[in-house]
């Protein structure tokens, strides 16, 4: 069977145009797919077990994942690529939505927002150190002022104490930008369809036990409710948003886009999601906006764009 490649991707897309316009296209759709993660995640684990939506997820995503593997038939992946694809499963499959349930029952959509937006710069960092780059000194300085930004404004908004949940996602930023960058350079050998596709069935394994023990009659009782009267159905919706959006489509999107349109290029769209996901929460959740919280976004946002042309040199370390 054929390794996947551009071109199946754009017969599946049936999209005849130039391939770095098209990965824009992609990214923009995968960002947009982003951005409602938390707010739904948030709107989800009040409703359901966080450990049930964090990994549950990925047990519903493996449905479709499985069947445009048959369906396209994508080639199994080599011993060198499942090592890659474990690092994308670690990343975004397991850790980033497991840390971001549990985490997200304290914190609101806006507030996880302005801390994720801090995952660009997380992203360079790894993609640097994975393709063995030397970033220069200016990166390096421009990336702790970001992270000194985000770290300020949870100090500020928390009158200089910082919750567990806020470090929480602080971790699972930096674990999903390994995910991010392996899968990116992945992606350009297997397409984002087999990247995302794969990883999510190397999950499989990992996720059922504990979804299965997590599993119980209330939850079952919350979906017959759900079915049944039609009460409850905010988080079901939102479980299955994060389910098939959030971990499969939006990733086979921006995967694909890293791939044909290149990873500098078509990562600056990731500077819109902060903005996204504060607009999401307010529409969503309710949650007011204030100028300080776009401020710092808008500050961090522009951190990373500096930081991107910041010089980072091919040699070995």
């Amino acid at each position: 069977m054929p390794i996947l490649s551009i071109s199946n991707i754009r017969q599946l897309f049936s999209v005849d145009t130039n391939k770095e316009w098209l990965g824009l296209v992609l990214g923009f759709f995968a960002i947009a797919g982003f951005s409602v993660t938390l707010p739904a995640t948030r709107i989800a684990v009040s409703h359901l077990d966080p450990t049930f939506v964090g990994l549950g997820r990925s047990l519903f995503a493996a449905i479709p994942a499985v069947g445009i593997i048959l369906w396209m038939s994508i080639a199994i992946p080599t011993r060198k690529q499942w090592l890659s694809i474990a690092l994308v499963m670690f990343g975004v499959v397991i850790s980033f939505p497991w840390l971001t349930s549990i985490a997200m029952q304290n914190v609101s959509g806006a507030q996880g927002g302005i801390v994720v937006s801090i995952l660009p710069l997380f992203t360079a960092i790894a993609g640097a150190l994975l393709l063995r780059q030397r970033p220069s000194l200016g990166f390096w300085l421009v990336a702790a002022l970001g992270s000194a930004l985000v770290l300020i404004y949870l100090l500020w908004s928390r009158d200089g104490e910082m919750q567990s949940s806020e470090m929480i996602l602080l971790g699972a930023s930096m674990l999903c930008a390994i995910g991010y960058a392996e899968g990116g350079k992945l992606a350009r050998e297997m397409g984002g369809v087999a990247v995302i596709s794969w990883a999510i069935v190397l999950s499989v394994p990992f996720t059922l036990l504990p979804v299965i023990y997590h599993w119980d009659n209330s939850i079952w009782d919350s979906a017959m409710i759900a079915l049944s009267s039609g009460e409850q159905w905010q988080g079901w919706a939102a479980f299955v948003y994060v389910s098939f959006i959030s971990q499969w489509l939006a990733f086979v999107f921006w995967y694909q886009g890293l791939a044909m349109g290149g990873v500098i290029r078509v990562s600056q769209v990731q500077l819109i999601q902060p903005f996204l996901t504060l607009f999401v929460s307010a529409l969503l959740l309710g949650e007011s906006i204030s100028f300080i919280m776009i401020g710092f976004a808008a500050a961090v946002v522009l951190s990373v764009a500096v930081s991107r042309r910041m010089p980072i040199y091919s040699h070995r370390l």
